[in-house]
């Protein structure tokens, strides 16, 4: 006895692989990945053209707001190790878009800074984010993304 294959409507399927994903459309994990995979390209992309990836744009952003704050607290800010953050550091140093200067109270801790070309990088690659930000979430209000914001930094203080 032959068995038929159940139809699947086409919202069920995963363009990815044309094959239905319903079941894991009820966990919040699943779809915040997925809904992570679409924005994180498009942002990659943004980027591209400033020679910036998201984590030198993070660091640039956390700089920015931060002046000289040290190499230990930009790591723990990222989430990073800090033998990781120490080879972004070089790089954007070298890029001439920070300064890391001893502190001369403990010279084993860098302060970093941004410079003008940095601030100027900042800036330009803010406008390309908050652009493909806009463009993304083109259909949501301006209060769904206030909301959307809170319950995601909600999400992170779960443990």
């Amino acid at each position: 006895m032959q068995t038929r294959k159940k139809k699947t409507a086409p919202s069920d399927m995963n363009s990815a692989s044309n094959l239905p994903d319903s079941p894991l459309r009820g966990f919040i994990g699943y779809n915040l990945k997925r809904a992570y995979m679409s924005l994180h390209s498009d942002f990659v992309a943004s980027l591209t053209h400033l020679d910036l990836k998201p984590t030198t744009f993070s660091a640039l952003a956390i700089i920015n707001e931060n002046p000289d704050i040290s190499q230990t607290d930009l790591a723990r800010s990222l989430a990073m190790e800090r033998s990781n953050i120490v080879v972004m550091i070089d790089e954007l140093e070298k890029r001439g878009l920070i300064v890391r200067n001893k502190v001369p109270t403990d010279r084993r801790v860098y302060a970093l800074r941004l410079t003008d070309k940095g601030t100027a990088l900042f800036n330009d690659a803010s406008r390309a984010v908050q652009h493909h930000e806009d463009k993304l979430l083109e259909d949501f209000s301006f209060d769904e993304k206030e909301q959307l914001v809170r319950m995601l930094i909600r999400i992170q203080k779960v443990k």
